[in-house]
């Protein structure tokens, strides 16, 4: 699914419906892509023959470079370029608990935001194959380390899904925010601090335009529901390297997505929007108080100004444009988990769905975490009701499995390496890496 606007529509044993540029068939066809999922003698993955994974990190069973066992609760997850071939990961640890809960992030002096919060990242790294290297703090003391977005100088955004205050949970600082982590440069993640000019809420993803910085960040919330915002950097400033960490609190523009329909009707909702195709133009408008001081940012806006969404999750860049997951379709309705693929595009200010979740057939819904791949299309984490796969959504439209849990959990922080030889993926609880090797193509 490269999801441009060719005349293609195709579904092929994942429950999906795509978008094509005039009309949408639904044709039910054989599994596609690299054939039937195998059963997993040691029931972890079940891949297509002929591909084989390693496992790259796993809460409690590997080590830190400082000894204390890997961090639990495995998300979102950035791959950069790293020595020799292989591959740097920066990856979150989705802890909500306070400090002292098993399995947190270590704290180690000069890393740690707030004492009482556990959750934070890893640096783990990898050789050219996949194979484990080394595994380090990156960053301690933040809370429910989500999903986040790699940045075009090569830095990983982690983002906060809470809104919790100092004093709740044990916190000594507030929280909500993203902070920005550094996989190369360790005198960089010395005295974390939030990027407070992204905003004070329940972040999920983002995507960074890398032509003019600009920003798109998704809230997971309800009562009511989240939005999708935009960040635009204030004029004159390119953003890069360290930029982010000298913002001042309200620098640069934060705003909210409003959609309106081809009749210029206003969309509350995106899981209003049924049929693949379906585009809505886009204006923003300006968040009032970002830092939440009084009452949550998502609360500041009134129905009739801006578009909801039950679960925004995964972001990613690709192809000239934002993609942006909204877990819920149908309205909204009891049963609806089952989601939405958005594509963004910013040249004509117009979000499309390019994909929905039908959880017919296999039963697959529940999209969640995404990533483009360098082979064309995207890779989409299944967070759903039954059982969860890494669906793949190729160039010429075609859907399919890439993977299969076999012990149950969401897959989370699907990410190509660099040279496409290696996918990356986890499982959230308790908390694996794997990285999966084949015949990519």
């Amino acid at each position: 699914m490269g999801l441009t606007r060719r005349s293609f529509i195709r579904r092929a044993g994942a429950g999906v419906l795509l978008a094509g540029s005039t009309s949408m068939l639904r044709v039910a066809a054989p599994p596609a892509g690299y054939g039937p999922l195998v059963d997993d003698p040691k029931g972890l993955l079940a891949l297509p023959e002929g591909f084989t994974y390693e496992i790259v990190s796993e809460a409690g069973v590997t080590s830190l470079e400082t000894g204390e066992p890997t961090p639990r609760n495995h998300d979102g997850t950035g791959a950069f370029p790293g020595p020799g071939g292989g591959t740097v990961l920066v990856l979150n640890h989705e802890i909500r608990e306070g400090a002292g809960t098993d399995l947190a992030v270590p704290h180690l002096d000069g890393l740690v935001y707030d004492p009482g919060a556990a959750g934070g990242c890893t640096v783990v790294t990898a050789d050219a194959a996949g194979r484990r290297v080394g595994d380090r703090v990156a960053i301690a003391g933040t809370s429910t380390n989500c999903a986040g977005g790699v940045t075009p100088w090569h830095t990983w955004l982690t983002c906060e899904e809470t809104e919790a205050r100092a004093g709740e949970r044990g916190y000594e600082r507030d929280h909500g925010y993203v902070f920005e982590v550094d996989p190369f440069d360790r005198a960089a993640l010395v005295d974390p601090r939030p990027v407070k000019a992204l905003g004070r809420y329940s972040h999920e993803a983002l995507a960074v335009d890398p032509g003019t910085g600009q920003i798109y960040l998704t809230e997971d919330a309800s009562g009511p529901n989240g939005l999708v915002y935009r960040w635009t950097p204030p004029a004159g400033l390119r953003v890069g390297r360290g930029v982010l960490r000298g913002l001042g609190d309200t620098d640069g523009v934060l705003a909210a997505m409003r959609c309106t329909d081809e009749g210029g009707g206003h969309v509350d909702d995106l899981s209003r929007a049924g049929a693949p195709g379906t585009t809505y133009a886009v204006e923003w408008v300006e968040v009032p108080d970002r830092d939440a001081r009084e009452e949550s940012v998502r609360k500041q806006f009134d129905d009739g100004r801006v578009t909801r969404a039950h679960k925004l999750e995964g972001a990613w860049w690709g192809h000239g444009g934002a993609y942006i997951v909204s877990s819920y379709s149908g309205g909204g309705s009891p049963g609806s988990h089952r989601g939405q693929v958005w594509f963004y595009d910013p040249q004509r200010s117009t979000f499309t769905l390019r994909l929905r979740f039908t959880g017919e057939d296999d039963g697959a819904d529940g999209p969640d975490n995404i990533s483009v791949s360098p082979y064309g299309g995207v890779i989409v984490a299944e967070d759903g009701g039954g059982t969860n796969h890494l669906v793949a959504a190729a160039e010429d439209g075609t859907t399919f499995q890439v993977a299969r849990s076999e012990r149950g959990g969401e897959f989370t922080g699907p990410v190509f390496s660099a040279d496409g030889r290696v996918l990356f993926a986890n499982l959230q609880v308790p908390g694996t890496m794997f990285a999966i090797t084949g015949p990519w193509g």
